[in-house]
């Protein structure tokens, strides 16, 4: 039976990753803050207060996981706040650095060495965080942020190649979720469907690429 986890489990995205995936008979370990009612009934393994801004969070985490093995990581925790050039927060920005580039970075160092070859790792970023498709400016934290997940997750393709581990980048699209208060182009259940089906059909040859969920390959 293949074994997942999932980061950032409780709501949005991540439940619906959790439920699909525990809909085609895997083994789940769902990661949160604190689960929700929606989470708490499925049958999978829930794993409550993960901060993956906290290196003793992640390491404990790590070690409720025991020897389990882990085939698909998905790192799927985020957060979005809005600041523009004539409204820098600095704390804000500096907090969603540590959570959506640093945390699948904490994330994945501590559960590497319960994958082996043929393993897989998500990191589910935004093509906000892309160069080359920025058009509008704005929002500094969220695009700064997401461009640092971007190269970590680059960056651990190159290095994890060697142990046949394989890492991609994943934008779900515009997903209307409490991160994005309700606006959006996709449910959830779409967006999970297709970065499911990304992770599923993408091989170590692809390492270190950057997919929409629909299958669409995005410029960095």
């Amino acid at each position: 039976m293949t074994r997942s986890v999932v980061i950032g489990a409780n709501r949005g995205i991540g439940l619906e990753l959790v439920r699909q995936l525990a809909a085609r008979g895997e083994s789940v370990a769902a990661a949160c803050r604190k689960t929700s009612p929606e989470l708490s009934v499925l049958p999978v393994d829930v794993y409550e207060n993960l901060d993956v801004t906290d290196e003793r969070s992640v390491a404990e985490f790590a070690d409720r996981l025991g020897d389990q093995p882990v085939d698909m990581l998905i790192n799927n925790a985020g957060i979005l706040t809005e600041e523009k050039f004539d409204n820098l927060e600095w704390g804000r920005i500096r907090h969603q650095f540590e959570v959506n580039a640093l945390g699948p970075l904490r994330v994945t160092s501590a559960l590497i060495a319960r994958m082996a070859e043929a393993a897989k790792v998500g990191i589910v970023s935004s093509r906000m965080g892309s160069l080359q498709d920025n058009s509008s400016g704005g929002m500094y934290g969220y695009r700064i942020s997401k461009a640092a997940a971007n190269m970590v997750g680059v960056n651990l393709a190159r290095d994890l190649k060697q142990r046949g581990i394989a890492v991609f980048l994943l934008h779900p699209g515009y997903v209307r979720t409490d991160l994005t208060q309700g606006q959006g182009y996709t449910d959830p259940e779409e967006a999970a469907r297709g970065l499911i089906e990304r992770m599923d059909t993408l091989t170590l040859a692809d390492s270190g690429t950057f997919w929409h969920a629909n299958g669409q390959p995005l410029p960095w």
